[in-house]
């Protein structure tokens, strides 16, 4: 008897009735205990809410695809904008690649520059390293003027022209043609046609080598080797090599500045 109360209150406490109903503000111990069990009796158990009407509603799926459409378009338009702001004020946005041992510009004509446009940037580039040539030859070659009595003014010289020409030929005329070829901007080949020619008169000034300044000896032109040859003949030799490089450099050049011409009215 003491056994079947003990049974009855046990199961009072759980499942409390009233008029043979669950009390009302109660709940039931039962379904507590097996929602604890479901999380595998971890405390932070993770929870997806799902709505269920938005699955089965095809226009709401609809509205919200097009409207991440949308969204993605208009991040398009702002990168693409910031983009050519960024093109328009003349920011360098490219890796240095080149030389490869130690890079300090970047070129890459073969990824960047359209095709038929390529042979024709390849030409421009071997301009460019010829004046660089031509401008250390130069230093080379006014250095043994030096060694032999020339005066250190002209080194002095010879070095400005090599450290000036090098940089400043590459960002007034090479670099405006590389972009102008990428992006076929008239604005950048009349840049260039501007710069190449002042870079075609100071060859051909070269070249020659009036005596204006310490006899022209800080260029290595026909006039000064002449003037130099009589003096030393070793000096003279330097001078006439770098004479000749002057007078290629002024060839090529010009042969470029046809070529771009060219090409720049062929696609007017």
């Amino acid at each position: 008897m003491v056994r079947n109360k003990q049974i009855l209150y046990v199961l009072i406490f759980i499942f409390p009735l009233q008029n043979g109903k669950a009390a009302p503000g109660s709940k039931s111990r039962i379904p507590q205990m097996v929602a604890s069990t479901l999380g595998f009796g971890q405390k932070h158990d993770a929870t997806v809410d799902i709505p269920l009407d938005s699955m089965n509603d095809p226009k709401k799926k609809e509205k919200e695809l097009s409207n991440w459409e949308a969204d993605l378009k208009r991040r398009e338009r702002d990168i693409k904008r910031r983009e050519e702001a960024v093109a328009g004020a003349g920011i360098p946005t490219d890796d240095r690649n080149w030389p490869p041992f130690f890079p300090i510009i970047h070129h890459d004509i073969t990824n960047e520059i359209p095709v038929h446009a390529q042979k024709l940037q390849y030409l421009a580039f071997a301009s460019w390293l010829g004046i660089v040539l031509c401008l250390t030859f130069n230093v080379v070659a006014v250095t043994v003027c030096w060694i032999k009595g020339g005066g250190v003014k002209i080194f002095f010289l010879a070095t400005i022209y090599a450290l000036l020409g090098v940089p400043l030929s590459y960002v007034l005329w090479y670099r405006p043609l590389y972009r102008a070829m990428r992006t076929d901007s008239a604005f950048k080949f009349g840049w260039f046609f501007m710069f190449y020619l002042l870079h075609l008169g100071f060859c051909i000034f070269a070249a020659i080598a009036p005596p204006i300044v310490f006899h022209g000896q800080s260029l290595t032109g026909i006039l000064a080797a002449v003037d130099v040859f009589s003096d030393h003949i070793i000096v003279g030799i330097f001078y006439l090599v770098g004479f000749g490089l002057f007078c290629l450099e002024s060839l090529l050049s010009f042969w470029v500045l046809q070529k771009v011409y060219m090409f720049f009215r062929g696609n007017k």
